[in-house]
Formats: structure tokens, sequence, C-alpha cells
């Protein structure tokens, strides 16, 4: 018996500026269609932006800011990887199906989830304990 070939391996992408560029351009569509499609999308855009400022004002430690903007902004990357699964079951499977209302509860679920991170991080830097309270107070009085 002779053993079959050897699979062939697929070719190497190739990168290049152009190829750099159509997925940025790619990336940007995507973002702009959550925004024309996607009402959760829409409101948890204005959530962060109006959360995001407020964690550059707080007189707290870069780490801490940081930590504050990337929960707000992992909430954003949950809700577009949700709204591409509700899509791509609609698309698939446009009638109701159990196991469809199951992949897209999950994937609310994961939303959900990264709102619980989110207020965990904040909580935890806010917390009076951590002394920002004081801070801002010293700061907005000229102390």
């Amino acid at each position: 018996m002779s053993t079959p070939p050897a699979p062939k391996e697929p070719p190497l992408k190739r990168r290049s500026f152009t190829n750099f560029f159509s997925s940025v351009r790619y990336s940007i569509d995507g973002f702009f269609a959550a925004m024309k499609h996607e009402p959760s999308f829409r409101e948890d855009l204005i959530f962060a932006l109006l959360l995001v400022p407020l964690a550059i004002f707080l007189p707290i430690n870069a780490v801490s800011t940081a930590l504050m903007i990337s929960s707000l902004i992992l909430i954003l990357i949950v809700e577009l990887l949700n709204s591409a699964i509700e899509w791509i079951i609609d698309y698939v499977r446009p009638e109701i199906h159990p196991l469809a209302k199951r992949i897209k509860d999950m994937a609310s679920a994961a939303v959900f989830l990264s709102y619980i991170n989110c207020v965990v991080v904040w909580v935890i830097m806010l917390w009076p304990e951590n002394a920002v309270w004081k801070r801002l107070g010293d700061m907005l009085s000229g102390h």
C-alpha cells in the first residue's frame, strides 16, 4: 500500500503596505457599519466617550488610567464581536432555532461580563481608601 501524498502547505500570505492600508480601511468600514446598524454599539460608544475624559482627568496614576480606559474599550470590542455573531446567525439561519438563541445569548453574556469587568475596575480605582477623592478635592480647591 502506498501512503497518500502529504497535503500541500497553503501559500504564505504576503504583506505589503497596500495590504496593511486595505486592512485598516476594512476595519474603519466595520466600525462605521456598527455605528450605522447597531444601536447597542452606539450606546456603548457614548458611554465610553463620556467616561474616557473622566478617567483622564482623575488624579490617579497612568496605569490606573490605562486600566480604566481599556476596560471601556473592551466593552466596545466585545460588543462588535457580539454584533458580528448575531449577524452571522441571522444570515446563516434566519429562522428561529434553539441553538441560534443559545449562541446569541452567550455572545450577549460576554458583553454583560465586559460591563461587570468595567464596573469592578472603576470601583477598585475609585475606592475611597485609594485617596482619589481627597486628591480630587485638593486639586479642585487649589491645594
